[in-house]
């Protein structure tokens, strides 16, 4: 039987997720929104690329119906609004609150058994309205950013070595927003760290617009915001949990004092596989790195205790 995956949200961050998930032939795919007529448009779309492209992915758009999510194995949400000019940050967090909120009751009723992924924003908050409103076990409920943030690290490292991206390898830790924690000191270029081939001002510098990576693409595209890597960042988690590859990624996981940090999600090394979070990776860190992760620890705790109070 083929595997089965749900997106909910048909925006550019969705749509893309559908294509490749159907691209790669990982699961036939459902593809959800409250417009009309949207995703079954841009499903019919991406079916008549099929041949075109080479799959054979069945997929199929509905529009406020979560009927096809039924049984999925996996479920990406990527539903929410962004920040629009004279929104507060708390306006922000009840929209898509109440919307994640909402999704999530709907995909726990026809897919119980699924893993969830979460990329709406603001990312480490959304992963507990998910988890709450779910009742699944913490190890079915995963956020999208450690991925999407080390990508984009080791990316900013072959621009700046004129290196092949395969080459490089990178960790960010802690919550997806201005507090997270790149680390030099496990980011490599072929086995070498990047502290032995740069100095400590172009790592700061490359450090920095990891921070600012996706205020420098909405900067630049006026209107809208990154969908082709955080697409690719949700697809690679999926890809490590529907093929059971045991594969270590950087996400936002729920920590039982792993770090010293409990009942929060924040991202950190774990192993994906077929039950979703199968193991949290700790590695040692210096005091200033714990340090780091702490302070975007109490960044992610501050929006969780603004969720408590909007609720």
């Amino acid at each position: 039987m083929r595997k089965k995956a749900t997106v909910i949200g048909a925006g550019n961050v969705g749509a893309t997720a559908a294509m490749r998930l159907a691209e790669k032939e990982l699961a036939d795919v459902a593809l959800i929104d409250i417009l009309e007529g949207v995703p079954a448009g841009k499903a019919l779309d991406l079916t008549e690329a099929g041949p075109i492209e080479g799959h054979d992915a069945k997929i199929i758009g509905a529009s406020g119906d979560y009927g096809p999510a039924k049984d999925s194995d996996i479920v990406i949400i990527t539903a929410g609004i962004p920040r629009k000019p004279g929104m507060s940050r708390d306006d922000l967090l009840s929209t898509n609150m109440k919307i994640m909120a909402a999704v999530t009751k709907e995909v726990a009723a026809v897919a119980p058994n699924a893993i969830l992924i979460i990329v709406s924003n603001p990312l480490d908050a959304m992963c507990h309205v998910a988890y709450d409103v779910s009742g699944f076990p913490k190890n079915r409920v995963i956020g999208m950013a450690g991925v999407l943030d080390s990508a984009r690290f080791r990316a900013f490292i072959a621009m700046e070595l004129n290196v092949s991206v395969e080459n490089t390898h990178a960790f960010v830790l802690g919550g997806h927003g201005d507090t997270m924690v790149p680390l030099p000191r496990y980011s490599t270029v072929a086995g070498i760290p990047i502290t032995e081939l740069l100095s400590q001002e172009r790592i700061d510098a490359l450090v920095e617009r990891t921070r600012n990576g996706g205020a420098e693409i909405v900067g630049l595209l006026k209107t809208g915001s990154a969908y082709y890597a955080p697409s690719s960042a949700a697809i690679e988690m999926a890809e490590a949990i529907l093929k059971d590859k045991k594969k270590i990624l950087p996400c936002a996981a729920c920590l039982s004092g792993e770090y010293g940090i409990h009942d929060l999600f924040i991202g950190v090394p774990v192993k994906l596989g077929e039950n979703g979070v199968e193991e949290i990776i700790e590695i040692k860190l210096t005091d200033a790195e714990k340090a780091a992760l702490d302070h975007s620890a109490d960044a992610v705790r501050k929006l969780v205790e603004d969720i408590k109070r909007l609720r």
